[in-house]
């Protein structure tokens, strides 16, 4: 693969003496959506925590947009146009749906205005004065991924959005994933729910024990489907 956008090879990650990855890569290019699938624990949370910085060591090479990120702090790799929005979501509970929108720093250009992400998540306009504490599952999670909307992230990296969501949500969040790739961010997905990841993706990454064992592009998904189920359970 040419032209990658961001480019991950021998990705070795530790929490404390943990050893987690061992010798990750894998490729994206600009406007593709990729998911990193496997059971959990298999290392796909701490492939993205690593390709941001936040595990206690990584080796290896990390490369956005041909700059070697491998010995950078979080904060400066995020200036690159990394956007991340974390399992836990990180919402500010004492502060309004609306403050937290307003919180973001810029780390690029062409960061949602708050009126287009009103657009985008009619619920969060309903609730904008709403106190973190006070939205459900779904609006919390949908805030989450406004607020790195409005960062101006082009690399988005998002961990189990549609984890204990009701399908009512699932189904918006898909929505929104698809009106993102086509405005050409490229989206890097962590996902439990295969039937939600696998019409959107590009190519399917399927990681266990912390390397990654399979590939799986978009028009393969039929033919190696008794793969996936071997490795997912799916």
């Amino acid at each position: 693969m040419s032209d990658a956008l961001l480019k991950v090879a021998g990705l070795h990650a530790w929490y404390g003496e943990s050893h987690v990855l061992h010798g990750i890569d894998f490729e994206v290019r600009e406007g593709e959506l990729v998911t990193l699938l496997g059971r959990n624990g298999a290392g796909r949370t701490t492939t993205i925590k690593a390709i941001l910085g936040l595990v206690g060591r990584r080796t290896g090479s990390i490369q956005v947009a041909g700059v070697e990120t491998v010995a950078l702090p979080t904060n400066r790799i995020a200036r690159l146009g990394l956007g991340y929005c974390p399992e836990e979501r990180g919402i500010f509970s004492s502060l309004s749906c609306e403050e937290n929108l307003m919180l973001p720093p810029k780390v690029g250009d062409g960061g949602m205005s708050v009126d287009e992400i009103y657009e985008m998540f009619p619920n969060l306009k309903e609730r904008r004065h709403s106190q973190g504490t006070r939205l459900s599952g779904g609006e919390q999670q949908m805030l989450a991924m406004a607020r790195i909307l409005r960062s101006g992230a082009r690399i988005l990296l998002l961990d189990e959005i549609t984890e204990g969501l009701a399908p009512v949500i699932v189904q918006t969040l898909g929505r929104v994933i698809r009106a993102l790739k086509d405005k050409g961010l490229t989206i890097i997905l962590v996902e439990q729910n295969f039937r939600f990841a696998a019409p959107l993706a590009d190519r399917h990454y399927v990681i266990e024990h912390g390397q990654i064992v399979a590939t799986v592009q978009k028009d393969e998904l039929d033919s190696k489907s008794e793969m996936l189920h071997e490795f997912l359970g799916v």
